[in-house]
């Protein structure tokens, strides 16, 4: 089996530093780089596509909120096109840097509150991922295959990969649990060890009910902010290998 191992990267603004990138990125297949909205900064940018370029991680935009306070976590009041703006706005910073860089960007996608809107209003993501295949037709998108998103990327001819989280816990229709609610986050080594084997050995997740979920993923997302990233990273790339499995960037696993 073949699988990504996946990260938020390149979280830290100016002199302040987010999560261990320089560990995490010995661990994991693709990277997502924040592009200056809700953390990162041109400086940080190149540092985390040079350091990727050099390990082979397949490189994407994460596009968050203008919300470096909140770290792109606070839901605004935009309007949809301006949301779109903001999105691609990252998309062609980070186009030029990887383009200096002599790299490829391969992905994109959003984050926190700005994915979470796009979750619940539909217009935005459909405008987001319009621009996305605007700028370039061959870019992949990575959700839950359930998410409006997928299933939009997928109508106008994006490439898709669909994901699994290992530090976040699940609802009954596989949906993330909120992450204000007991238990949304997962931190627990032997919990994530549990988890992992069990979507690797079956395509599930079992939610917090007990409810066993069919998940169709074929990235495994872990939060570079959570509390022992590299941990469970660390465990993650483990049990796939365990398992018999290659950890490769799903840009070679896209539909």
């Amino acid at each position: 089996m073949k699988i990504d191992i996946n990260s938020d990267l390149g979280e830290g603004f100016g002199r302040w530093k987010m999560g261990d990138d320089d560990a995490l990125m010995k661990l994991i297949s693709s990277a997502n780089i924040a592009c200056g909205f809700h953390g990162g900064d041109a400086v940080i940018m190149t540092r985390t596509v040079e350091m990727a370029k050099e390990r082979g991680v397949a490189i994407g935009a994460h596009c968050g909120l203008p919300d470096l306070l909140g770290f792109g976590r606070i839901p605004m009041k935009i309007d949809p096109r301006d949301m779109q703006k903001h999105a691609l706005y990252q998309l062609g910073a980070l186009y030029a840097i990887a383009r200096v860089a002599d790299y490829k960007v391969t992905h994109a996608g959003t984050h926190g509150a700005m994915g979470n809107m796009a979750a619940e209003n539909h217009e935005y993501i459909e405008l987001i991922l319009d621009a996305f295949k605007k700028f370039d037709k061959d870019l992949v998108y990575a959700a839950a295959p359930s998410a409006h998103g997928f299933k939009y990327a997928r109508k106008i001819g994006l490439r898709t990969v669909g994901k699994v989280f290992a530090d976040r816990a699940y609802d009954d229709e596989g949906r993330l649990v909120n992450r204000k609610l007991p238990g949304a986050l997962i931190t627990d080594l032997s919990a994530v060890k549990r988890n992992i084997t069990q979507f690797l050995n079956d395509g599930t997740v079992t939610a917090q009910s007990g409810k066993t979920v069919k998940i169709d993923a074929k990235t495994v997302l872990i939060h570079s902010d959570t509390p022992g990233a590299v941990e469970i990273a660390t465990a993650v790339r483990e049990a796939v290998v365990k398992g018999g499995g290659q950890v490769v960037p799903f840009t070679e696993l896209v539909d």
